[in-house]
């Protein structure tokens, strides 16, 4: 089923993010650990893909396993980083074949070592170009990545929504946020998208802290900044790792409610193909079930709402 559709189905509808494993054994776990989550109802499931097509294999191995054995809706990813444009065709068209019909499509990271994309010869140097070359190549579902605090290679917001907005009008029927942990950044960035015209559903990813270390690592990697009292209580943790581990969960439950009661209609979550946090997290959400009893709305479904959504009341706990 096209994700697209199941966004428009359900409210809320929850997701979680997995990367291929390296190995027979650790594919063996990694569906154990999808498996897991199933009781959770999950809209779908996404697959990353390694730099230069490096897990490609994997990627379409995963993604046909967890819809054909688990009965969950996948999506692929699929970069730019290493690969032309004939080489992206020949992927879409193992996609196709594998019966995989939502894709991810991201220009993806510099490799390692490297501090600048350079595209392959023959290959694409922006997301929108993959947008366009997936809906060419077949009837797929495409999703493309937004910043609520902006690309780390964007010069200023305008510009980061310029290009944003090349990929939707390029044909992304939907959009993924890099994590975040200032709930204020991701609604003031919907707003700004629906103000330049982006209308498609802008879904919150979550990564729950497990690793103090880890996470300050991946933050400056995406350039998504960890709010200083956040930063404080990690800190007042870091040779803790069970109470790292347990202000994870409560931080990422409380972002949760917050965004739900405020109206969000989905939320994606990077798992780091573990399953014990996440399944914490949901299973609150869905005993809390917060979208019920919000008291005001703040998510704006499209650029004639963003008036109504200043008359709206700020969520409270």
């Amino acid at each position: 089923m096209r994700i697209a559709e199941i966004l428009a189905g359900r409210r809320p509808a929850f997701s979680f993010e997995f990367f291929p494993p390296k190995n027979e054994e650790a594919m063996a776990a990694l569906l154990e650990t999808v498996a897991a989550l199933k009781a959770l109802n999950p809209a779908f499931v996404s697959v990353t893909y390694g730099a230069g097509g490096s897990t490609r294999a994997r990627t379409i191995d995963v993604t046909k396993a967890v819809k054909r054995d688990l009965g969950i809706e996948a999506m692929a990813h699929l970069t730019c980083v290493g690969a032309s444009a004939d080489e992206l065709r020949a992927t879409l068209d193992d996609f196709r074949a594998a019966g995989i019909e939502n894709v991810l499509a991201l220009r993806g990271d510099p490799p390692q070592g490297e501090s600048a994309f350079t595209p392959v010869e023959g290959g694409f140097s922006h997301a929108d170009e993959l947008v366009r070359l997936v809906r060419e190549r077949g009837d797929f579902c495409v999703g493309g990545a937004c910043y609520p605090e902006r690309h780390l290679e964007a010069p200023d917001e305008a510009t980061d929504l310029r290009h944003l907005r090349g990929k939707v009008e390029a044909g992304a029927e939907f959009l993924i946020t890099q994590l975040f942990f200032d709930n204020e950044r991701y609604f003031s960035f919907v707003e700004r998208a629906r103000r330049a015209g982006i209308d498609v559903p802008i879904i919150p990813g979550i990564m729950p802290i497990t690793n103090a270390a880890q996470i300050e690592r991946f933050t400056r990697m995406c350039g998504a900044g960890i709010p200083a009292p956040l930063m404080a209580e990690l800190e007042a943790r870091r040779d803790e790792p069970e109470a790292v581990l347990d202000l994870g969960v409560a931080y990422a439950t409380w972002q949760c409610v917050d965004l739900l009661a405020r109206g969000v209609p989905a939320i994606h979550f990077y798992t780091l193909n573990k399953s014990p946090a996440t399944r914490a997290v949901v299973s609150a959400l869905l005993a809390a079930r917060p979208w019920e009893r919000g008291k005001g709305r703040r998510y704006v479904e499209n650029a004639d709402s963003v008036a109504e959504s200043a008359l709206s009341l700020p969520g409270t706990l």
